[in-house]
């Protein structure tokens, strides 16, 4: 993976627009949270081969991370704390690790779905 390539990125996710796509969309803060004495909660999400079709797609950031939003007919799908891209075998890879590189989120977008 190399960090974010806004225009790179923005290209990409427009190239799924209208178009019937997998969503792979997970968040963690996992064991890290516990760790050390920390008194954090451990936090997560985890949606895979969700089916939806998006018209609108946005990614905004500073430089250091961003956020990417997908329009749907009804609502929103929505990631932050992006830092790092790459293309696997057509499907965009979009992950937010932490200065340590933990995984933090994910949000992958395929035209065909992920593996079990």
């Amino acid at each position: 993976m190399e960090a974010i390539n806004k225009a790179e990125v923005e290209k990409l996710l427009r190239s799924f627009l209208n178009k019937k796509v997998y969503i792979h969309l997970e968040t963690t803060n996992g064991a890290y949270a516990s760790h050390f004495d920390n008194q954090g909660y451990n936090v997560g999400a985890y949606i895979r081969n969700a089916e939806v079709t998006f018209s609108q797609a946005k990614i905004k950031g500073d430089g250091l991370s961003y956020r990417a939003g997908l329009k749907l007919s009804i609502g929103w799908i929505y990631a932050e704390g992006l830092t790092d891209w790459t293309v696997h075998e057509d499907k965009l890879l979009l992950a937010g690790h932490d200065r340590e590189g933990r995984l933090m989120v994910s949000l992958q977008i395929s035209e065909t779905p992920f593996t079990h």
